[in-house]
């Protein structure tokens, strides 16, 4: 059964979750179709941008309902079995090398929020609702808190992982969860604005930009600033920062806008 499936417009690829039926509920079945999925797509030069969404009424609802039910029963090991299928599924996403826009809409709970936290750009609808639900189930965010938290601070992700509550859009946007909240109607419209912006950008470069911003949450201030000259240099003595340049000076496009 296809749970994710991935449509190709030139340089876009659009990853949908396709469980409409379950509000695209996750499962570790969507964990290793969407794991493959990126990981084909990492390494397909001709992709330059991901455009992650779901189908249906919802971006991702959270987890599963039978895979709840059915780990009350299970045995640790069953359990750390399919935690750790999730964990890869949001690795692969949180570690993907190009930019990824999130189209968020409908119910976005859960794994969902997890997802939208590993997203570079997130456009939402204006009647999205968001919930790290977690606790009100008693279980918690652990798999996506490494994510929710870069992306929140710790200042809002200890409030909403404590309390579990649903909030909209507008106060997804006040926190820092999603970039931009756009009437639903014009969800496609803004996401694909977005997309024609990171596609201006020099493909080489954005994966040096997602490299640094790792870097900046992994290491100390003076590691993190010692490392910035050897990472210009090498970024200027490369053949994409040469043409861009030359491009700038000569007036013409650059190659990767060709």
């Amino acid at each position: 059964m296809t749970l994710i499936d991935v449509q190709r417009e030139g340089p876009v690829a659009r990853v949908w979750f396709d469980r409409p039926e379950a509000h695209n509920a996750l499962n570790a079945d969507v964990g290793r179709q969407l794991v493959a999925a990126l990981h084909a797509l990492a390494d397909d030069v001709s992709c330059r941008v991901v455009v992650l969404g779901g189908r249906g009424p919802s971006f991702s609802a959270g987890a599963d309902i039978g895979a709840m039910k059915a780990s009350a029963s299970a045995t640790f090991e069953q359990n750390l079995a399919e935690a750790e299928t999730l964990a890869g599924m949001f690795a692969a996403l949180g570690d993907f090398p190009k930019p990824v826009v999130g189209r968020a809409h409908g119910n976005v709970f859960g794994g969902g929020v997890g997802f939208v936290a590993c997203c570079d750009i997130v456009v939402a609808a204006d009647d999205a609702k968001f919930g790290l639900t977690e606790v009100r189930l008693g279980i918690l965010p652990a798999i996506i808190s490494p994510y929710v938290i870069r992306r929140l601070g710790d200042r809002w992700a200890r409030e909403f992982m404590l309390t579990g509550e649903r909030f909209g859009a507008a106060e997804a946007l006040r926190i820092g969860l999603v970039h931009h909240v756009v009437p639903a109607a014009e969800l496609d419209a803004k996401v694909d604005e977005r997309v024609r912006e990171l596609l201006m950008g020099a493909p080489e470069a954005q994966k040096r930009v997602k490299r640094l911003l790792e870097l900046w949450a992994d290491v100390g201030w003076e590691e993190y600033r010692s490392a910035l000259p050897r990472t210009l240099a090498e970024v200027r003595s490369g053949e994409e920062a040469r043409d861009g340049l030359a491009a700038f000076f000569e007036k013409r496009k650059a190659k990767w806008l060709s």
